[in-house]
């Protein structure tokens, strides 16, 4: 890959301890003390809608946990809050717990959270500004290429798409850029395509922009975007909690997932998003589920060590760690 730039949000500093979202805070019909209070990072996109809906329609308080979501620029971003005790789960991409795996410091994976779609219409793409020319996945070779965190499974997917077209996959000069920031950027002519999930595929393609490749389903189809993370320690010193946690989250994605709740799931997206109305109604929601895939992850990881982005693999049995 060629030299990479920071827009934006930067590493740690992209997590805000003391900023939450609408739903964040427990609803008054659960504050009577009585819950065990957790805080959960996770990005400010829609897929998050699944844990506001279900922090919104009582499935954590059923099992006497009390939830903060706090917004997380990525999972490599929430690793070292985690780490440090400031949040006890986060909801992000598997590559910051494939990192943190290689250096020994005890995070886990305990449950899948979301995945794309093995085919159609698929919730992240890359995206060309119309001012670029770019339509096809071989011309993102030698271009500026925005991905909300460097060396995950955007650029790695990416690069993988771009050589199975014919690229050179190591001549992207990947940046990164928070999602939220990509619109302006891309109209800025800072970056030339940008890989984003929903809601920004649809902003973007309304606007004239060009949907150059769904990377994830080009490569790896169904692979997970978000996964549910923790540390070792905790299976052990707060093995309850983790199993009403776990429990919860099952339960909210099979809510989530279960098409009777897609207004609810929806109204999530309202009540936590600055949307227009007509995009929280018609963006693409990904496939939520919490069995982890772990086939699908260790090719993700193998492609990443082949394009030099992971030195080492993951120990997968000491990873996955689903209840």
């Amino acid at each position: 890959m060629k030299k990479t730039f920071t827009f934006g949000l930067i590493a740690t500093m992209a997590f805000a301890l003391t900023a939450c979202t609408d739903s964040d805070s427990t609803p008054t019909d659960q504050s009577d003390g009585e819950l065990r209070q957790v805080r959960v990072a996770a990005l400010p996109i829609t897929e998050t809608a699944a844990l506001w809906g279900g922090i919104e329609a009582g499935i954590f308080a059923e099992r006497g946990i009390g939830v903060e979501v706090l917004p997380a620029q990525g999972g490599a971003q929430a690793i070292p809050a985690l780490i440090n005790g400031d949040i006890d789960f986060a909801i992000g991409q598997p590559f910051g717990p494939f990192r943190a795996d290689v250096q020994d410091l005890g995070v886990v994976l305990i449950g899948n959270y979301a995945s794309s779609y093995a085919e159609g219409d698929d919730i992240n793409a890359v995206v060309a500004s119309a001012a670029s020319g770019i339509t096809r996945p071989a011309e993102l070779a030698g271009r500026r290429v925005a991905v909300n965190s460097l060396g995950a499974a955007g650029d790695v997917t990416i690069m993988a798409a771009v050589e199975q077209d014919g690229g050179d996959p190591t001549t992207i000069e990947f940046v990164e850029v928070a999602f939220p920031d990509v619109p302006a950027q891309l109209e800025a002519g800072n970056i030339e395509a940008a890989w984003v999930p929903e809601p920004f595929v649809t902003q973007l393609r309304d606007r004239g922009d060009a949907v150059v490749v769904e990377p994830y389903q080009a490569v790896i189809p169904g692979l997970a975007t978000l996964t549910t993370i923790t540390l070792a320690d905790s299976l052990e010193s707060d093995a309850e909690l983790i199993a009403d946690f776990s429990a919860a989250m099952q339960e909210t994605l099979e809510w989530a997932q279960d098409p009777a709740n897609e207004a609810d799931v929806r109204q999530a997206i309202k009540d936590n998003l600055e949307l227009p109305e007509a995009v929280a109604d018609s963006v693409r929601l990904p496939e939520f589920g919490w069995e982890l895939d772990r086939a699908s992850l260790e090719t993700l990881a193998t492609l990443a060590g082949d394009y030099g982005v992971l030195d080492e693999q993951p120990d997968f049995d000491r990873l996955i760690q689903q209840q």
